[in-house]
Protein backbone atom coordinates (compact mmCIF):
# COMPACT_ATOMS: atom_id res chain seq x y z
CA UNK A 1 0.00 0.00 0.00
CA UNK A 2 1.23 3.47 -0.90
CA UNK A 3 0.59 6.34 1.46
CA UNK A 4 -0.36 9.65 -0.14
CA UNK A 5 0.69 12.68 1.88
CA UNK A 6 -2.09 15.03 2.90
CA UNK A 7 -0.51 17.91 0.96
CA UNK A 8 -0.82 15.89 -2.28
CA UNK A 9 -4.59 15.64 -1.79
CA UNK A 10 -4.77 19.39 -1.08
CA UNK A 11 -2.81 20.14 -4.26
CA UNK A 12 -5.15 17.93 -6.30
CA UNK A 13 -8.19 19.57 -4.69
CA UNK A 14 -6.83 23.05 -5.39
CA UNK A 15 -6.13 22.16 -9.04
CA UNK A 16 -9.67 20.75 -9.39
CA UNK A 17 -11.17 23.91 -7.89
CA UNK A 18 -9.03 26.02 -10.22
CA UNK A 19 -10.35 24.05 -13.20
CA UNK A 20 -13.96 24.72 -12.13
CA UNK A 21 -13.21 28.42 -11.63
CA UNK A 22 -11.70 28.53 -15.16
CA UNK A 23 -14.75 26.74 -16.60
CA UNK A 24 -17.04 29.30 -14.95
CA UNK A 25 -14.87 32.18 -16.20
CA UNK A 26 -15.09 30.89 -19.78
CA UNK A 27 -18.83 30.28 -19.40
CA UNK A 28 -19.33 33.85 -18.14
CA UNK A 29 -17.12 35.36 -20.85
CA UNK A 30 -19.02 33.50 -23.60
CA UNK A 31 -22.37 34.64 -22.20
CA UNK A 32 -21.14 38.24 -21.86
CA UNK A 33 -20.18 38.20 -25.54
CA UNK A 34 -22.99 36.12 -27.08
CA UNK A 35 -25.90 36.12 -24.59
CA UNK A 36 -28.48 33.35 -24.25
CA UNK A 37 -27.19 31.32 -27.21
CA UNK A 38 -23.78 30.97 -25.53
CA UNK A 39 -25.46 30.08 -22.24
CA UNK A 40 -26.90 26.96 -23.89
CA UNK A 41 -23.60 25.77 -25.36
CA UNK A 42 -22.23 25.07 -21.88
CA UNK A 43 -25.03 22.64 -20.98
CA UNK A 44 -24.81 18.87 -21.31
CA UNK A 45 -27.47 17.18 -23.41
CA UNK A 46 -29.14 16.03 -20.16
CA UNK A 47 -28.63 19.43 -18.51
CA UNK A 48 -31.45 21.21 -16.70
CA UNK A 49 -32.07 24.70 -15.41
CA UNK A 50 -33.99 24.96 -12.15
CA UNK A 51 -36.34 27.85 -12.84
CA UNK A 52 -36.50 30.53 -10.14
CA UNK A 53 -40.01 30.22 -8.74
CA UNK A 54 -40.46 26.58 -9.73
CA UNK A 55 -40.08 24.05 -12.46
CA UNK A 56 -37.26 22.61 -14.50
CA UNK A 57 -36.25 23.41 -18.08
CA UNK A 58 -34.32 20.79 -20.00
CA UNK A 59 -32.04 21.79 -22.85
CA UNK A 60 -34.84 21.49 -25.41
CA UNK A 61 -37.05 23.88 -23.41
CA UNK A 62 -34.15 26.30 -22.92
CA UNK A 63 -33.55 26.35 -26.70
CA UNK A 64 -37.18 27.43 -27.20
CA UNK A 65 -36.75 30.46 -24.94
CA UNK A 66 -36.73 33.77 -26.78
CA UNK A 67 -33.35 35.41 -27.36
CA UNK A 68 -32.48 38.01 -24.78
CA UNK A 69 -33.56 41.51 -25.79
CA UNK A 70 -30.85 44.02 -26.67
CA UNK A 71 -29.17 45.44 -23.57
CA UNK A 72 -29.74 42.28 -21.51
CA UNK A 73 -26.67 41.03 -19.66
CA UNK A 74 -25.90 38.28 -17.19
CA UNK A 75 -22.72 38.36 -15.16
CA UNK A 76 -21.70 36.16 -12.27
CA UNK A 77 -18.87 35.60 -9.87
CA UNK A 78 -18.12 32.19 -8.40
CA UNK A 79 -17.11 32.26 -4.74
CA UNK A 80 -16.60 28.52 -4.16
CA UNK A 81 -15.76 25.50 -6.28
CA UNK A 82 -15.18 21.89 -5.32
CA UNK A 83 -14.85 18.61 -7.15
CA UNK A 84 -15.60 15.01 -6.24
CA UNK A 85 -12.56 12.82 -5.62
CA UNK A 86 -13.56 10.87 -8.74
CA UNK A 87 -12.64 13.98 -10.76
CA UNK A 88 -15.74 13.83 -12.96
CA UNK A 89 -18.29 15.92 -11.07
CA UNK A 90 -17.99 19.32 -9.43
CA UNK A 91 -19.94 22.39 -8.42
CA UNK A 92 -19.58 26.13 -8.18
CA UNK A 93 -21.70 28.72 -6.48
CA UNK A 94 -21.67 32.46 -6.24
CA UNK A 95 -23.58 35.62 -7.04
CA UNK A 96 -25.04 36.99 -10.26
CA UNK A 97 -26.42 40.21 -11.72
CA UNK A 98 -29.02 40.03 -14.50
CA UNK A 99 -29.66 43.35 -16.22
CA UNK A 100 -32.60 43.90 -18.55
CA UNK A 101 -34.98 46.64 -19.59
CA UNK A 102 -38.18 47.11 -17.63
CA UNK A 103 -41.52 47.99 -19.26
CA UNK A 104 -40.42 51.65 -19.44
CA UNK A 105 -37.23 50.75 -21.29
CA UNK A 106 -34.98 51.51 -18.32
CA UNK A 107 -32.18 49.06 -17.51
CA UNK A 108 -32.80 47.34 -14.17
CA UNK A 109 -30.39 45.03 -12.37
CA UNK A 110 -31.62 41.94 -10.54
CA UNK A 111 -29.28 40.28 -8.07
CA UNK A 112 -29.13 36.70 -6.92
CA UNK A 113 -27.21 33.58 -6.02
CA UNK A 114 -26.49 30.60 -8.26
CA UNK A 115 -25.17 27.06 -8.21
CA UNK A 116 -23.83 25.17 -11.22
CA UNK A 117 -23.09 21.46 -11.20
CA UNK A 118 -20.50 20.42 -13.78
CA UNK A 119 -19.97 16.91 -15.16
CA UNK A 120 -17.12 15.62 -17.27
CA UNK A 121 -18.56 14.23 -20.50
CA UNK A 122 -17.47 11.03 -22.26
CA UNK A 123 -15.50 13.15 -24.76
CA UNK A 124 -13.59 14.84 -21.91
CA UNK A 125 -15.42 18.18 -22.11
CA UNK A 126 -16.98 19.66 -19.00
CA UNK A 127 -20.64 20.67 -19.24
CA UNK A 128 -23.27 21.99 -16.84
CA UNK A 129 -25.81 19.35 -15.82
CA UNK A 130 -27.74 21.48 -13.31
CA UNK A 131 -27.91 25.25 -13.07
CA UNK A 132 -30.03 27.09 -10.57
CA UNK A 133 -30.36 30.63 -9.37
CA UNK A 134 -32.57 32.52 -7.03
CA UNK A 135 -33.16 36.22 -6.72
CA UNK A 136 -31.95 38.11 -3.68
CA UNK A 137 -31.81 41.74 -2.58
CA UNK A 138 -29.07 43.95 -3.93
CA UNK A 139 -25.97 43.41 -1.82
CA UNK A 140 -25.05 46.18 0.59
CA UNK A 141 -21.62 47.75 0.44
CA UNK A 142 -21.16 47.81 4.20
CA UNK A 143 -20.43 51.55 4.17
Amino acid sequence: MIAVPAFAKKDKSAAASDLLFRLEAQFAADVAQHGHAAFLTHFADEGVEVVDGGGFDNLEAMRKQAPWPEGTTLTWTPVKADMAESGDLGYTYGTYVFTSKNKDGKLVASHGKYTSIWKKQKDGQWKVVVDMGNASPEPTTGK
